[in-house]
């Protein structure tokens, strides 16, 4: 098992995982990187008071990859 941390960037703050997760491979990381997304969406303001939120993922010895939501409103054309 490989001990994975879940930094959460909202903006341009950084809030660090200082326990982590067990899992057996990268792949249960990037599951639970999804999962906790879904979780902090549920929190989020309304559009235009929002900014991106990521979730960073690392072991201790390297950072592996991030997953993010980005938030762009788009103005549809008439």
């Amino acid at each position: 098992m490989t001990r994975y941390y879940f930094d959460i960037r909202s903006g341009q703050d950084l809030y660090p995982d200082e326990e982590g997760l067990d899992l057996p491979d990268q792949r249960a990381a990037e599951i639970e990187a999804a999962n906790s997304l879904i979780g902090l969406a549920k929190d989020l303001p309304p559009l235009d008071e929002r900014e991106d939120v990521a979730i960073e993922v690392r072991t201790e010895t390297e950072a592996l990859f991030r997953a993010a939501f980005i938030f762009e409103p788009t103005r549809l054309k008439h």
